[in-house]
């Protein structure tokens, strides 16, 4: 079978290559994603008898490509572009995986034998440049119509070689809206604990494919129903069961994966550390639940807790330090809107300046967190918080709540040395800036401030002095 839309997308390529395509044949995701009218990302895979960086330089060398090919040697593949595509070229091999490593031996092979490699038998379709669709195995149109995620060999093999490909697997479930295969979803509990061979980024990475979709609380699901949560996200499984008492009507854990879902559902570009505090900003009611003699189920300071797991567990995963301090700033301010329905001005600079440009996301939090409640519960009065927040930020100036005066400046006025007492005297006149009792550029009232407070008369000024 040819498909126009395919051709249609390789188009740019086709035209660059010509006659020095020579033997190769598009693989896996360009090929699965233009039969389902999926987007086109702009990334294409090809695959070839030939020696892939050998190949891709002499591209190189006859002008067809838009830049030098970075070439992986030790797995036969180069990547470049072409035509405005990103292209990546690997020769037709099989792979065997040591036991404690998920990183394979390969071998070239022929075009059979690479098909049955690849992890599901819906990227394991090719076609030619003119996109003329080649299903090596038999199986992969037919897996495609029918929407089943299914592997081209025993499921059991595939996931024990590289425990990877569970994760890939619930992303492409989600992602497509397909099934798994009965023997698939077997296969993937039976290989959890293999997750143990993975390097911290690969699981990071295609954690990240996962949350960033719109079906990424369902997806999470899958996570910790399969069992892999239990070897990469133990915090996850362990909120399963832990009740919260009469404002709630679902355990922690799904009622975290109903904030997730809400957080999505109201801003679908939701940012991604939006969505992972949205996961796990109640990661801590598990260790700090209690029961009061009222029998009320309490978690005192649960945020407080929840901010260090949060960024213990992107921290063991490798995220990078601004991811792990925006969700630690999410997680631990995720009560702060709700502890009150009376915000003063000097509150509201607090929150302001404690939250920076993260405001926005906290609010989101805590409103995807009030309509996760029980139904019936009163929710939040979110608009009236808006409200308040909109009044401030028109009546005065925001952008910098800080001390008016700079460290050498309270030395010069204060008459003391570099050191902690320095730091303590500047936190006091911020502190008068976010009561209201100073502007932020105050330099004058914040020297009055000063002076008052440290009882230091301004110095007479001397007749002929500078």
């Amino acid at each position: 079978m040819r498909s126009a839309e395919l051709a249609k997308r390789l188009g740019p390529l086709r035209d660059r290559l010509g006659d020095f395509a020579g033997d190769v044949r598009v693989v896996g995701g360009a090929v699965r994603d233009a039969l389902l009218g999926l987007p086109f990302r702009g990334d294409v895979d090809l695959a070839t008898h030939s020696d892939a960086p050998v190949l891709v330089e002499g591209w190189y060398v006859a002008g067809c490509v838009d830049e030098p090919p970075v070439v992986f040697a030790r797995f036969g593949t180069a990547k470049t572009r072409i035509g405005g595509l990103r292209v990546e070229v690997a020769q037709t091999r099989t792979e065997s995986y040591a036991e404690d490593s998920r990183k394979p031996e390969v071998m070239a092979a022929d075009w059979p034998d690479d098909a049955a490699r690849r992890d599901f038998t819906v990227n394991a379709l090719a076609a030619t440049l003119d996109g003329v669709v080649i299903d090596e195995l038999g199986r992969g149109i037919t897996d495609l119509e029918q929407q089943v995620l299914d592997t081209p060999t025993d499921p059991t093999v595939t996931f024990s070689d590289d425990p990877l490909r569970i994760l890939r697997a619930i992303r492409f479930r989600h992602r497509l809206g397909f099934r798994y295969a009965d023997r698939v979803w077997e296969a993937m509990q039976s290989n959890a604990s293999r997750a143990a061979i993975l390097s911290a980024e690969r699981i990071r990475d295609e954690l990240q494919g996962i949350i960033s979709h719109e079906s990424a609380a369902s997806a999470m699901q899958d996570v910790v129903d399969c069992g892999l949560a239990a070897w990469i996200l133990p915090e996850l499984p362990a909120m399963r069961g832990v009740t919260q008492g009469s404002m709630h009507h679902l355990d922690v854990w799904d009622h975290s994966r109903l904030v997730l879902d809400h957080t999505i559902s109201a801003d679908p570009g939701a940012s991604v550390a939006l969505r992972w505090a949205a996961l796990l900003h109640d990661a801590a009611k598990p260790a700090t639940r209690s029961i009061d003699e009222a029998g009320r189920i309490r978690f005192f300071d649960h945020e407080v807790l929840g901010a260090e797991m949060a960024a213990k567990i992107l921290r063991r995963l490798r995220f990078s330090d601004r991811d792990v301090d925006s969700v630690y700033q999410l997680v631990r301010h995720h009560m702060r809107i709700g502890s009150t329905t009376r915000w003063s001005d000097a509150a509201l600079r607090r929150l302001i300046r404690d939250l920076g440009d993260q405001l926005p996301e906290l609010i989101a939090l805590t409103a995807a967190d009030s309509s996760a409640l029980a139904p019936g519960v009163k929710r939040l009065d979110l608009d009236a918080f808006r409200t308040r927040l909109h009044d401030l930020q028109t009546r005065e100036s925001v952008a910098k709540y800080e001390s008016p005066l700079s460290g050498e400046a309270i030395m010069a006025i204060v008459g003391i040395p570099a050191g902690p007492e320095v730091g303590r005297w500047k936190q006091r006149l911020l502190t008068a800036v976010l009561d209201g009792a100073l502007a932020p550029d105050d330099t004058v009232g914040a020297e009055a401030f000063l002076r008052k407070k440290m009882r230091v008369a301004k110095p007479p000024v001397v007749p002929g002095g500078d």
